[in-house]
């Protein structure tokens, strides 16, 4: 017997038997508990890295002990394998990104075989693989048959030198990755499925999560972001036009002191046409991407339009000022500022000495000083007329109920969830299955022309896309009449929505998943990876869940 462990010699010997046994091969077996235990699919980026190793082997170990204790143990493995990321590698070293993603499969597979980890090999998927899209694509014609799916204008990053959208990714200091050239923002058609038609299905949902972590769920509460408040509509000042906000405290509206809009607002629009300064500032801000994560730390500024809105209430004038911090994809596009109890519009006040007036008392009674910062607290109302004396939810609902009953307002819960937009203009994606027939109608590509696939052999310049750049891609029939395919692709947020479902059936041709099989593996009983991965990928693949549920 040696004394020393070797395992260049022991633990090829015992990978290679776990290999021909087919040791960790496993099938559905009612006699048996069954336990899934799924770690994240990796993106093949090329080599695996420790942060790899310690997540599988979390897993792994994970896995072993629940078929120790005599579990029937489902563990897959399986390739994130489109992304952003294989273009540019493919334009960096001359090739196409379908070599260069295989090739780091085939390398990144026998690092994890070497590492003896226990994988049911038989249920490897790949996302970039036909077999794999395709019942992504015929998902979303489904979704899209149930009224789940629509289209609409959307802003990206535009490149005016190279003539291609950009993804975040590819914009450095507001400039080209490639050719340094300033990003524009430019509006253009996008596909986008209605999550927020689950909104609160996926908010009431989380309480069902026993097991989850708190943070997660905290974290996807928040993101989903249910609020009750109250729309409300300012006239502008000698003008027809009208000007509708949202807010969650309409206890404080006797202390509004001026109106922010977008710059895209078709007021900011309206009066930037015959104010060229205005014109500037408004192509400023819309050319600079703002993620609303950014909106607390972000230099706050502004322009006077010359417009006024009324205060429904008092009659009063309120400047309407153009803000790079109100975004017109979030809400109205408008916000109503109380400057004196909220830290965003008092940093505004200050900056462009607009009014701030107090309209809640601090916790001892005494008017707040309002010189170093905004009292953001809620309390009592005063300076607020026939609200005087009021609290907080008193105050809220006086104030809503007054403005309902002149017709100026509605009681609204909102949401800070946004539908989810799919489409993305780069080449290494699963084609979004959508045509445009001869007459500008658009249809889902019909079930028996799925997938619709990508071609692999391209040629990458980095600039545009290749099937966008080949017109005899595109061109297709539905019934015989003449159409283009869509040439965007999906949000690789699409294939990692449902990967956790097809490793139940793999290799299942006669539909998303097979019904039996998938009642038997789900739920999954543990799922291992980053909390970086807390809310956009849970949040779409409770999402997707529930669609295969109530949609399909």
């Amino acid at each position: 017997m040696q004394e020393q462990y070797r395992p260049e010699d022991i633990e090829t010997q015992v990978q290679l038997h776990w290999q021909e046994k087919q040791t960790f091969k496993v099938t559905e077996d009612t006699s048996k508990e069954k336990y899934y235990c799924l770690s994240m699919l990796p993106y093949p980026s090329g080599r695996l890295h420790m942060g790899h190793v310690r997540n599988y082997t979390i897993g792994d170990v994970i896995s072993r002990y629940q078929r120790m204790l005599g579990k029937n143990v489902l563990q897959p493995i399986g390739w994130d394998a489109f992304g952003l990321p294989a273009e540019g590698a493919a334009v960096k070293n001359n090739t196409a990104p379908a070599p260069w993603t295989y090739d780091n499969i085939e390398y990144m597979k026998n690092q994890l075989k070497l590492l003896g980890f226990g994988y049911d090999w038989d249920r490897e998927i790949t996302t970039c693989s036909p077999d794999y899209y395709r019942w992504e694509q015929w998902f979303f014609t489904k979704l899209y048959e149930k009224g789940m799916v629509y289209k609409k204008t959307s802003a990206v990053n535009w490149c005016p030198h190279d003539l291609t959208v950009l993804a975040n990714e590819q914009v450095i200091d507001g400039c080209c990755w490639r050719c340094d050239t300033k990003v524009e923002r430019k509006e253009i058609p996008q596909w986008f499925i209605k999550i927020t038609d689950y909104a609160d299905q996926l908010l009431n949902d989380l309480d069902r999560l026993e097991s989850w972590p708190e943070q997660v769920k905290t974290m996807q509460r928040n993101w989903i972001g249910r609020s009750e408040g109250v729309d409300i509509v300012f006239n502008v000042a000698d003008s027809e036009e009208k000007l509708s906000v949202y807010t969650t405290r309409p206890d404080t509206f006797m202390g509004v002191t001026y109106v922010a809009v977008a710059a895209g607002h078709p007021l900011s629009l309206q009066a930037a046409a015959t104010n060229p300064a205005l014109a500037d500032f408004v192509a400023e801000c819309r050319n600079t991407k703002v993620a609303e994560a950014e909106m607390a730390t972000m230099e706050k500024k502004g322009m006077a339009t010359g417009l006024y809105a009324i205060h429904p209430l008092t009659g009063e004038k309120l400047p309407i000022w153009a803000a790079n911090f109100v975004l017109m994809d979030y809400g109205t596009g408008a916000v109503m500022a109380v400057p004196g109890h909220d830290a965003r519009d008092w940093e505004f006040a200050t900056k462009y000495n607009l009014p701030i007036k107090p309209v809640i008392l601090a916790a001892d009674g005494s008017e707040p000083d309002l010189s170093q910062e905004a009292m953001t607290e809620k309390g009592i109302l005063f300076n607020s007329g026939e609200f005087d004396g009021l609290n907080y939810e008193d105050g809220f609902n006086a104030v809503a109920d007054k403005l309902v009953a002149l017709g100026v307002g509605q009681r609204k819960v909102n949401y800070r969830l946004r539908d989810w937009g799919v489409s993305r203009q780069r080449y290494w994606g699963a084609p979004i299955p959508m045509v445009t027939l001869e007459d500008g109608t658009v249809v889902p590509t019909p079930e028996d022309q799925l997938p619709v696939i990508l071609p692999e052999d391209v040629v990458m310049d980095g600039i545009t896309s290749p099937i966008k750049a080949d017109p005899e891609w595109a061109k297709t029939t539905v019934s015989g009449v003449p159409g283009l395919r869509e040439t965007d692709t999906f949000d690789t947020f699409m294939e990692s929505s449902w990967y956790y479902a097809r490793y139940t059936c793999p290799q299942f041709d006669k539909g998303m998943l097979d019904p039996a099989a998938a009642n038997y593996w789900l739920p999954v009983d543990q799922y291992v990876g980053g909390i970086e991965h807390a809310i956009m990928h849970l949040m779409y693949f409770r999402f997707s869940t529930n669609c295969c549920v109530t949609q399909v």
